[in-house]
């Protein structure tokens, strides 16, 4: 059976609000809030804005690739564009989570180590999913 381009776009939107759920946690388990208020006004503030500014990215990639599904399996240049520049990001997103996060001090419980595995899962299958649909054409 052939696989539903649609249907892995509506996974893989599922996926990102997997993803925002798990960024919404992230700080309370890190202890982020904490560490943040040692930092100056500035410096705090920017973080906060670039951490908005992720979460508004990953909505509208899951938001997209829902509503969008048709257009994006469509394989227009737009789409491909589109396609490629989604796989992109979560190829880089894929390289953070391997070889600059170190997590492990957090990983104190079961479900957190589940639930670190699960995002390394999204983060693998991502790029893939995106990849192949801008290849794909």
């Amino acid at each position: 059976m052939k696989p539903n381009p649609e249907i892995i776009l509506k996974l893989a939107a599922v996926a990102h609000l997997g993803l925002i759920a798990a960024g919404m946690l992230m700080p309370r388990v890190t202890g982020l809030w904490a560490e943040l208020a040692k930092l100056a006004p500035f410096a705090r503030r920017l973080f906060c804005v670039y951490y908005a500014f992720i979460g508004l990215c990953l909505v509208s990639f899951g938001l997209g690739s829902w509503l969008l599904a048709p257009e994006l399996a469509g394989g227009t240049t737009l789409a491909r564009a589109v396609c490629g520049f989604l796989a992109a990001f979560w190829f880089i997103r894929l390289v953070a989570a391997i070889w600059v996060f170190d997590v492990r001090s957090f990983l104190t419980t079961p479900w957190l180590r589940l639930g670190y595995h699960a995002t390394n899962v999204v983060f693998g299958a991502l790029p893939f999913v995106y990849t192949w649909l801008a290849l794909r054409g």
